[in-house]
């Protein structure tokens, strides 16, 4: 009986492809692409916050605060989990690290966890100024300071984990592919081909 609950709670999943990650990890890129190889409409949750505000994520941070953003991030969560058209969400790099942010993004659809060093998201955003919580006199230090604290919400959060680091967008979303298939996605005749390509 335990285990038929436990069965019936992981089919109560959204039927969405959720990306998780540090900034820069490669979350909207890969579910850009992935997007065509699964013939799913993307979303990323920062732009879906700023259409809602009418506002950028920075402005929102600077005018209404972290406390009020990550509000904003848990109702889109609740938004996702209703929505059963099947699509791919790239998440904010905070939402999975708020406790109660955690059960809902595992029902939100099947979790892959884009994990990538300090160092590497450093070479990628260290021109970046979009980004508000590295607006700081040390970016290096506040990154490894941030990934320390969220890398283990994300690995909590994550049925898939892909290491990004050095390598190729392709070869990502090759390795995310192989890892949904060996979980039981079906994937499309002509995606495999180029998965074997």
């Amino acid at each position: 009986m335990n285990n038929s609950h436990q069965k019936n709670r992981e089919y109560d999943k959204a039927p969405h492809l959720i990306f998780i990650g540090f900034m820069g990890s490669g979350k909207t890129s890969i579910g850009r692409g992935l997007s065509y190889k699964l013939k799913r409409a993307f979303c990323d949750t920062d732009k879906m916050i700023e259409e809602m505000e009418k506002m950028t994520v920075s402005e929102i941070f600077g005018q209404k605060g972290e406390k009020y953003f990550r509000g904003l991030e848990t109702q889109v969560l609740r938004d996702i989990r209703s929505d059963l058209s099947p699509k791919i969400y790239s998440l904010g790099g905070g939402t999975p690290v708020q406790m109660q942010n955690q059960p809902l993004i595992k029902k939100c659809g099947t979790v892959v966890y884009l994990r990538i060093s300090p160092e590497q998201v450093y070479e990628r955003l260290k021109e970046d100024t979009k980004r508000p919580l590295l607006q700081c006199s040390d970016p290096l230090s506040k990154i490894k300071e941030l990934i320390a604290v969220r890398g283990p919400a994300y690995e909590r959060c994550a049925d898939i984990i892909v290491d990004t680091g050095d390598t190729e967008r392709d070869d990502v979303m090759k390795d995310v592919l192989r890892k949904l298939e060996k979980a039981g996605w079906n994937i499309p005749a002509d995606t495999k081909e180029w998965m074997d390509s």
